[in-house]
């Protein structure tokens, strides 16, 4: 029973320090361009866009939908750049402890 009692208390620990973490994620940020610079899109540590850049000179050239592919690809490039940077953080957190299971739940 010893057993079962330190798993939860692993596992409450593991739960808190994952709650660290996102608080953390939240106040930093990845960075994105896309389009050679084009546009630049900024998201938290948790993936969530926090700011776009546009280039005045992809305003300029006036084919919206190239600019709308860059956009989208300079935010996908910043979430999953977040998505990492999160996944990082779990690594660590989870490095060494005997769980038998992968966080987050």
């Amino acid at each position: 029973m010893a057993d079962l009692s330190n798993l939860l208390q692993l596992a409450q620990q593991a739960q808190g320090r994952l709650s660290e973490i996102q608080t953390r994620l939240a106040q930093e940020t990845v960075t994105a361009s896309a389009g050679g610079g084009m546009v630049q899109a900024t998201a938290d540590g948790r993936g969530q866009i926090r700011s776009i850049k546009i280039d005045p000179e992809a305003v300029r050239a006036g084919d919206v939908e190239v600019l709308e592919d860059v956009i989208l690809a300079a935010v996908a490039q910043a979430q999953q750049r977040a998505g990492e940077l999160y996944q990082a953080e779990v690594r660590k957190l989870t490095a060494g402890l005997p769980l038998p299971f992968q966080l987050p739940f």
